[in-house]
């Protein structure tokens, strides 16, 4: 804000010149990053739109997290239907092909079958 003046003022010159204030109503906002996540909580959002453009302006309690690698959940079940279509019997590569797939039951299928 600027120093010594009325907010009403204020807000009714910026209508004038286009800019439009809107509170969000937010609890938390996630920053997502490469390598950390950056999380505003208790958050207070106000968009800004002025010349079709819209800006955020955010404000609260900063923290950051760091990302961890999301790992597929593997179920036996899932092994067990790899090591069958793929015409193995060996369960700890139908495992590991599964999660070198990430999880794809196709891909760890065709890596098994691939030549070596």
């Amino acid at each position: 804000m600027m120093p010594n003046m009325d907010p009403r003022a204020l807000k009714k010159m910026m209508e004038r010149m286009g800019i439009k204030n809107t509170e969000i109503d937010a609890e938390r906002v996630v920053i997502e990053g490469r390598d950390k996540n950056i999380v505003i909580q208790p958050a207070q959002v106000t968009m800004i739109e002025a010349q079709g453009m819209r800006s955020f302006q955010i404000s609260g309690e900063v923290s950051e997290q760091q990302k961890t690698e999301d790992k597929a959940e593997i179920s036996d079940e899932d092994v067990r239907m790899v090591m069958e279509r793929a015409g193995i019997s060996d369960s700890d590569a139908a495992r590991n092909a599964l999660e070198e797939s990430n999880g794809d039951i196709a891909e760890a299928i065709m890596k098994l079958q691939e030549p070596q």
